[in-house]
């Protein structure tokens, strides 16, 4: 075993390309969330200019078949993932009592994954044409008899690496959650983002399996010629849809529990007052992710699936409403009688109810197969789904980053700045959308690049689109207060709102290494809470002082994920798509495929042989606040 002086330790960016802390990978899928954040606004915000009068040629039928398939794409994988995968790295070891995760190693390599996994799907920009297939990538729409160029390769394998990040990450916080509890701290005690957390990377065990046999049959039949959705040779293009939906409507949840986690928090904190009816909290929560998977045909009313299955698919989907009609309940009911606060991140929480709750209703609408005729591929069903996802979820994750963002990083955001940007972001969000429900009911179909004038679509478009830019200033707001932030000197209280209620805020923020100088006992629900009851300034620790042990920092995880990289690129280009002869040689036989797998396969073997088992540091190396000397 090492002992903390002789182990090798980086500075700069070998530090953050090395790191095995989750602290630190948080950041990183922060960062790595954002740039993906910013690309896929930019490609709505041109969206929205080319829509925002009729018979626009801002840009070409083509260039808009591939801004609405990158920007789907690119805001559902790359996007809000990984802002989710950042906040549950940050928080959820804290708030069970934890040092780590169980596999600190794999959190690093599913970080790398996904990231390199998301630029080769946007390199497509750059070599040969982006996917414009929709973010659905329907078949036969897909196939090389219709999507001649390299896009849909980029898509199918850039999301298989990058999901292969998202698998990883989720078995790796189930195994943190089930295993690396503090004393006391049973299942019915953990906090309500943990539940979220720990249900969603169930979610995610059974729900991307799903989706990468979906592009591995895929990448099949584009780069070697198989048959699996082809008609014309015993192929069913209707399975393609099946196998997404599978995945796509888990994944709504996958999503959205983690936002619903974070307004149960963020609520609770700011009304002063438990969370209502936790335990129907935690059930509503198992039953949302169990009916998730049983409703993912609502998808396909049209495809002419019967009257049976298209009756049974609309009944699950209703009752999907229950367990969330009782979240919203217990919200409220957590608020009524309580002492609250609207700081920003109350405002994104409390706005996140009434918006999400919307979204909801049009679901149930949808949900009626007979209606859904009619309401199928129209502008209503963007408006739903935006509903949910950024009414939702991001405005969920905007109140999570101002709840902790102090316990991330040791400095508050600005207040001031963060009621701006909460206003001019739910003002745009509800101009850009609201209007949307009634172009779709009005009849303006979904996927189109432009439109006749006098339909009614003209007026509606327009007040669309400067919504839409409305909440781009609401975000560049964010990113002004940040930079501001990130110049002030770190200082925060452990407990900066004064009310926290979980382990998160019984240490330093922002944390030191190793999270707890020693493990806390749990006694409750609420346990920092409970013990601010009882008149305890501090948590009664479980375990004397002793020496704490840390994983190592790795090159390993940034290197395999090179390798896969370079891989899917030789994967999808054979010699035929170069004319000169050293390109041909190079690319030829798969070589490119071979070096990148060698490269992955041969950081594994290093990694089997060579594993130092980490480091300790010990108590006489803290000084009296629990901090490395």
């Amino acid at each position: 075993m090492a002992h903390a002086h002789s182990v090798k330790r980086y500075k700069g960016l070998m530090d953050w390309l090395t790191t095995v802390d989750h602290k630190k990978i948080a950041v990183l899928y922060l960062i790595a969330g954002a740039f993906f954040f910013g690309i896929g606004g930019i490609e709505a915000l041109l969206i929205r200019i080319q829509l925002y009068k009729p018979m626009n040629n801002f840009v070409t039928a083509q260039q808009f078949n591939e801004l609405i398939t990158m920007h789907g794409t690119t805001m559902i994988f790359l996007g809000v993932m990984p802002v989710i995968f950042a906040l549950m790295n940050a928080v959820i070891p804290l708030q069970i009592g934890a040092r780590d995760v169980a596999f600190p190693f794999l959190n690093s390599l599913g970080f790398w994954t996904f990231l390199f996994g998301g630029l080769l799907l946007n390199l497509s920009w750059f070599i040969g044409g982006a996917p414009d297939v929709g973010w659905t990538a329907y078949t036969p729409l897909s196939s090389t008899t219709y999507s001649l160029t390299h896009g849909v390769d980029f898509y199918t394998i850039g999301l298989q690496i990058a999901g292969l990040g998202t698998l990883i990450g989720g078995i790796n916080f189930l195994a943190t959650i089930i295993t690396m509890r503090a004393p006391g701290m049973t299942y019915m005690r953990m906090p309500l983002f943990t539940w979220t957390t720990f249900v969603t990377s169930a979610m995610i065990l059974f729900a991307f399996p799903a989706v990468t046999v979906g592009l591995v049959l895929l990448t099949f039949d584009r780069i070697l010629g198989a048959n699996f959705f082809d008609v014309g040779a015993g192929g069913n293009p209707v399975l393609w849809q099946h196998i997404f939906w599978i995945f796509g409507h888990p994944e709504v949840y996958i999503l959205i529990l983690p936002a619903f986690g974070i307004i149960s928090e963020v609520v609770s904190t700011f009304s002063r007052k438990r969370l209502f009816g936790y335990s129907s909290m935690v059930f509503a929560t198992i039953l949302i992710a169990f009916l998730g998977f049983m409703v993912w045909a609502h998808h396909m009313f049209t495809t002419g699936l019967g009257p049976v299955a298209n009756a049974l698919f609309s009944i699950a989907t209703m009752l999907i409403a229950v367990p969330t009609g009782i979240k919203i309940f217990n919200w409220l009911f957590t608020m009524w009688g309580g002492q609250i606060r609207f700081t920003t991140a109350n405002l994104f929480a409390v706005g996140f109810i009434p918006t999400f709750v919307m979204g909801g209703v049009t679901g149930v609408m949808l949900a009626s197969a007979p209606a859904d005729y009619q309401y199928h591929d129209t502008y209503f069903v963007v408006a739903h789904f935006h509903y949910v996802i950024v009414g939702g979820l991001v405005l969920g994750l905007f109140a999570g980053l101002h709840y902790w963002w102090p316990k991330m990083f040791g400095r508050l955001l600005n207040e001031k700045l963060g009621k701006l940007e909460f206003w001019t972001f739910i003002i745009g969000f509800q101009m850009t959308f609201f209007v949307q429900h009634f172009l779709g009911l009005i009849g303006m179909q979904r996927r189109v690049f432009t439109y006749l004038p006098n339909q009614g679509f003209d007026l509606m478009n327009l007040i669309s689109t400067i919504g839409a830019f409305l909440m781009g200033v609401g975000v560049i707001v964010l990113l002004i207060n940040i930079g501001i932030t990130a110049r002030k000197p770190k200082g925060v209280a452990n407990d900066p709102w004064e009310d926290g209620r979980t382990l998160e805020w019984t240490i330093s923020s922002p944390p030191p290494e190793y999270n707890f100088k020693q493990i806390p006992l749990v006694r409750g629900l609420d346990a920092f809470w409970k013990e601010k009851m009882a008149g305890n300034k501090e948590m009664t620790p479980a375990e004397p002082v002793g020496s704490i042990h840390m994983p190592s920092p790795t090159i390993l995880p940034f290197i395999m994920s090179v390798g896969l990289f370079i891989a899917g690129l030789g994967f999808m280009f054979t010699s035929d798509d170069f004319g000169n002869s050293f390109m041909n040689f190079i690319f030829n036989n798969y070589i490119v495929t071979g070096l990148g797998l060698a490269i992955t396969l041969g950081s594994m073997l290093v990694r089997s042989l060579y594993d130092d088992h980490g480091w300790h540091i010990e108590p006489s190396e803290l000084n009296e606040k629990g901090v490395k000397a």
